[in-house]
């Protein structure tokens, strides 16, 4: 047997009859020849970590916009920290780490820059709506690659599309990132609002600190925990009714004393004016878009390119645009 086939044979005997084997995959967009090294899911996590919409995670807001400090989140930090909950839900449970990895790690590749804020911009004026996950589904099946996609496995891809919103993954695996994204954003976003004054350790509800823990780690553990005791055997990803309750509560308190505070998000309106001017102006001026994306702007329109380009910005580059299009620039003489 090869590596791969080798790693097969260990899934079966070790894993989950629950779980999602790589043999058992639906496939591929478009049919590959097996690797020899690496399982199918081995595969779609090297192909996201080495494409560019991952390596632009990084210069994208997670909470705070261009927060000043080296310790605060960015989108790829979060992706992270999501990606290692996510795997420790798995191996516990005996589920596939190597699927449950690769869609945590592409889950949201298609977020716009400045957060919540940029969706909110692109949601407002492109037809049908912007939603992130469906954005980050596309990354993958249509922008990466020069138009190729990277070609995921169904599974991966369907975990990606339903890390969040109504819809459900087919597999345990795809499930358990819904509950790995919130766990992650909820703790660290604590952490963030801490380190910024937005919070206090004795702002949190004392019922909470009670149940969850009165420390970041302590949240994350019984979280955790308690996913994986309530799913054991169960084949469904759940919670108890209490830390359920408990953590709902504790995202509403988030909602209220950071995500709307104005102090922490009295910027975003602004990000949102730049985000929705430069859309206009490039509806305006399609030419203007790189050549990557004139050939979307052919065969889906305008606002598909402008919106595909936008959504794909870091902050930075967002600013830089903006500037080029809106800000007068110095007169020299020549």
């Amino acid at each position: 047997m090869n590596g791969r086939e080798r790693t097969e044979r260990a899934e079966e005997l070790l894993l989950s009859p629950l779980a999602c084997k790589s043999r058992q995959s639906r496939g591929r967009l478009r049919p590959e020849g097996p690797c020899p090294v690496r399982t199918c899911f081995q595969r779609d996590v090297d192909r996201i970590v080495h494409c560019k919409a991952f390596r632009r995670l990084k210069r994208k807001t997670q909470v705070f916009l261009q927060p000043e400090g080296d310790h605060y989140r960015t989108r790829m930090t979060h992706t992270l920290e999501v990606t290692r909950i996510a795997r420790t839900i798995a191996r516990a449970l005996g589920l596939n780490e190597d699927l449950t990895e690769a869609a945590a790690l592409g889950h949201d590749l298609g977020h716009t820059p400045f957060g919540h804020a940029g969706e909110r911009a692109l949601n407002e004026v492109m037809p049908g709506g912007f939603r992130h996950n469906v954005q980050s589904l596309r990354v993958v099946d249509k922008l990466e690659k020069e138009g190729d996609g990277l070609n995921l496995t169904y599974e991966v891809r369907r975990g990606i599309l339903c890390h969040t919103g109504g819809d459900r993954a087919e597999t345990l695996e795809g499930r358990l990132l819904w509950y790995a994204d919130r766990i992650a954003y909820i703790n660290h976003d604590i952490e963030d609002a801490m380190r910024g004054g937005i919070l206090y350790p004795l702002d949190i509800p004392l019922h909470l600190r009670q149940t969850l823990g009165y420390r970041k780690s302590e949240r994350i553990n019984t979280l955790v925990c308690d996913v994986i005791e309530a799913s054991q055997g169960k084949g469904e990803i759940c919670q108890s009714e209490e830390i359920a309750r408990a953590m709902d509560e504790l995202r509403d308190f988030l909602f209220q004393m950071v995500y709307c505070n104005p102090q922490a998000k009295g910027e975003e309106s602004k990000a949102e004016g730049m985000l929705l001017r430069l859309f206009e102006a490039y509806e305006k001026e399609p030419d203007r878009l790189p050549a990557d994306f004139q050939e979307i702007r052919l065969r889906e329109g305008v606002q598909r390119a402008v919106c595909d380009y936008i959504a794909g910005m870091t902050d930075s580059y967002a600013v830089a645009k903006y500037g080029e299009l809106f800000v007068p620039k110095a007169w020299t003489v020549k």
